[in-house]
């Protein structure tokens, strides 16, 4: 087929419109949105024999004597994303070295909460006895400045920033634009009109980085496609990760205007994101956790087609992990494509054979250095 392609490029542009299908992997750098129409796509960057990314080490660490709090960001544990993901990493790290159950604990936030409740929320973990204890989201960054001083031998981490001067809390940061690069090369391949779109929760700078690297993703894998963009609600207003109505609506709007591919960076809002998906007939792309095998959202995950993993539950096992070593050093500085800090899910079967070897391509030239992903739009 790609070698047909190629032959009615040589011959005229007109063939090459009649002959370049969706699904070729390769061709002229132009797409026909315009008419609604499948992308043609730039020619790919050949899949690698062997994978470029690392794993730890998986020697046994006793984790028995210690007694972990996590603090959620907004949604908490069942918001089917983000939080749902570092549950996941305390769940296994409980499994594997050997934490008790009842030596942990939870702690969700709300929205728009000010920076004294999360200052209690953590006070409350460290005054208790738990240590470390794992801040899940930036929203936590000042609080933990303030209370990791008044209690300098509890270990804290920090998912998604960063403490300066402060000795015992550990930054757990992400590459997200890498992963959403990769997002964007999926909905371009998945797209039947050359237009896909990206709803984000909040227009906050973390939140642009998955905008940024979604549309240079896009845009690598068909020069024309057409991106819609669309917030929830603008910075200092969190309620967009909580919010599966507007999530919808915004949804709905890019669909009107003919987007067929949703990528969703939005936390619990995207639920309302995958049922304007499904209403509409169209394809979403989850985000965080391997969506389409969340039991929250378990009634949309035919719309599914990937999700951008930000491995989050790699973070904090990791993390956990470290700490029961006593070896912080052994964290990398920030979890990328490389170290399988981000990556993308096949499940549900949308993902196919030809596609993935695309994706590792472009993946291998992310880990190379041959591209160099833009973490603001």
């Amino acid at each position: 087929m790609r070698g047909v392609a190629v032959a009615a490029i040589a011959l005229t542009s007109v063939m090459t419109m009649a002959a370049c299908a969706k699904d070729s992997g390769g061709g002229s750098n132009t797409s026909n949105n315009g008419s609604g129409a499948a992308c043609e796509y730039a020619t790919p960057p050949t899949a690698p024999a062997t994978s470029n990314t690392s794993a730890a080490a998986g020697d046994k660490v006793d984790g028995s004597a210690l007694k972990v709090g996590l603090a959620y960001d907004i949604g908490g544990r069942g918001d089917a994303s983000f939080n749902d993901s570092a549950a996941a990493g305390l769940d296994k790290a409980i499994t594997d070295m050997g934490i008790k159950k009842e030596n942990t604990r939870e702690l969700s936030a709300a929205p728009n909460e000010d920076e004294a409740a999360k200052q209690t929320r953590l006070r409350q973990l460290a005054s208790e006895g738990f240590n470390p204890i794992i801040g899940v989201g930036f929203a936590y960054a000042e609080s933990m400045k303030l209370v990791a001083a008044e209690f300098p031998n509890v270990k804290f981490g920090l998912v998604d920033s960063a403490v300066d001067g402060a000795a015992n809390v550990t930054p757990l940061l992400f590459a997200e634009q890498e992963g959403s690069f990769l997002a964007g090369v999926i909905a371009a391949y998945q797209s039947k009109k050359c237009h896909v779109g990206f709803v984000g929760g909040v227009e906050i700078p973390l939140i642009q980085k998955f905008e940024a690297g979604y549309v240079q993703g896009a845009t690598a894998a068909a020069p024309k496609i057409k991106v819609e963009k669309k917030y929830i609600t603008p910075a200092g207003d969190f309620t967009g990760f909580q919010d599966a109505p507007k999530g919808q609506e915004a949804a709905k709007g890019q669909i009107d205007k003919g987007a067929d591919v949703i990528y969703q960076a939005a936390g619990a809002s995207g639920k309302g994101i995958f049922s304007a998906a499904k209403q509409a007939g169209v394809l979403a792309i989850g985000v965080d956790s391997d969506q389409y095998n969340q039991a929250t959202v378990a009634d949309t995950k035919d719309v599914i087609v990937s999700s951008m993993l930000k491995r989050v539950d790699v973070a904090v096992y990791d993390y956990i992990r470290a700490v029961a070593k006593n070896d912080l050093t052994s964290l990398p500085k920030v979890f990328d494509l490389k170290v399988n800090g981000v990556g993308y899910a096949t499940s549900g079967g949308k993902i196919d054979a030809k596609l993935q070897g695309i994706l590792e391509g472009y993946k291998a030239q992310i880990i190379e250095g041959k591209i160099t992903v833009k973490d603001k739009p």
